[in-house]
């Protein structure tokens, strides 16, 4: 029962925190260009807790599952001059994009802030290999330093990693070093094989990588690339999907989340802080994708009024995004049953 609810806890903290700035990032920018905001919501459902202050009722409802922040003229036409659709082109594009700017925001933060905790940042020159490694029976020698890996650019360790989740399933990957200040390609280098869940198979790293001191430049570098390392992962990941290179059973939803995230909360703050940067990463790069009912599909909406000089009709507009909004609750429902009755295992 304890367990129980420390993973409820563990996941109402993390994921209110991470609506709550999202929702926030829409809510500031529309304070600061004076759009009327009716209402801002934490959590969905009959309202706990509410205040009106001004013309803004803040509200703390039942499910710990979401936010909003209602704007007048929003979904519907309005004539208040401070309603969001009487406002310029650029402030509404600015609203828009704000709650998927403030997850990066957290997310580089606290990416850099684990970066700073590190005592040293890892190089990509091989140091030494494990006892039993393979790889360097596949042409990898102490002192190489790797440049690319299955023809991606690697920039930092993280680079390593990703571009392994991203090459599940197969038996070697092409490795290019630098060697004595020569480029070499290295095919088919075989790596130690692990299964990360049923069917889904990925490479593990058999070697060591020399450290190296910590310097600003040092940080922001390892701050930056590793940041886009995750990003990259991610688009990689939905484009898998896509394609149906990838199942959707693999794909976690709220349940997953809170299962991975009590699991994670085993392994202290720093691994927690760790998960908290994807998931907020994550939710920045979902949110912009142009997707009707995301904040995408707005800005797609915005960009069209930007092209031809005239807005897309307010009711064809609403209408695609409820309609975008029931597919994506019914897609969140399927989510949550496989997540329930068919784990990730």
């Amino acid at each position: 029962m304890i367990d129980i609810l420390l993973q409820i806890l563990y996941t109402v903290l993390v994921l209110g925190f991470l609506i709550f700035i999202h929702e926030f990032g829409h809510f500031i920018c529309a304070k600061l260009t004076k759009t009327k905001v009716n209402e801002f919501a934490l959590g969905m459902g009959p309202a706990i807790l509410k205040k009106q202050i001004g013309e803004t009722l803040y509200a703390l409802r039942l499910f710990p599952i979401g936010g909003y922040v209602a704007m007048e003229g929003e979904d519907e036409s309005s004539d208040d001059p401070n309603a969001f659709n009487k406002k310029s082109l650029g402030a509404r594009l600015l609203i828009v994009f704000a709650g998927a700017f403030m997850n990066l925001v957290v997310g580089v933060v606290i990416t850099f802030i684990l970066v700073l905790q590190s005592p040293a940042l890892p190089t990509l020159q091989i140091a030494q290999f494990d006892e039993d490694a393979i790889s360097d029976d596949s042409g990898l020698m102490v002192g190489d330093i790797i440049t690319e890996i299955d023809g991606s650019d690697v920039n930092v360790y993280t680079d390593i990693t990703t571009i392994f989740s991203l090459n599940y399933n197969k038996k070697t990957i092409d490795v290019t070093v630098l060697r004595g200040g020569e480029e070499i390609l290295i095919k088919d280098v075989a790596f130690p094989v692990t299964e990360y869940a049923e069917g889904l198979n990925g490479f593990l790293l058999d070697f060591k990588v020399y450290g190296q001191e910590k310097t600003v430049g040092s940080v922001l570098k390892e701050t930056v690339y590793r940041t886009g390392s995750y990003i990259t992962m991610m688009y990689k990941t939905l484009a898998q999907l896509i394609t149906g290179e990838m199942s959707i059973k693999y794909v976690s939803g709220p349940v997953g989340i809170s299962d991975a995230l009590y699991e994670t909360a085993q392994l202290g703050f720093s691994a927690v802080l760790s998960m908290t940067a994807l998931i907020s990463l994550n939710l920045a790069v979902m949110n912009l994708l142009p997707l009707p009912a995301l904040d995408g599909g707005r800005i797609v909406f915005l960009l069209y009024e930007l092209i031809f000089r005239r807005k897309a009709p307010q009711k064809f507009e609403a209408i695609v995004n409820f309609a975008g909004l029931v597919l994506l609750l019914a897609l969140m429902v399927v989510i949550v049953f496989k997540d329930i009755f068919f784990p990730i295992t």
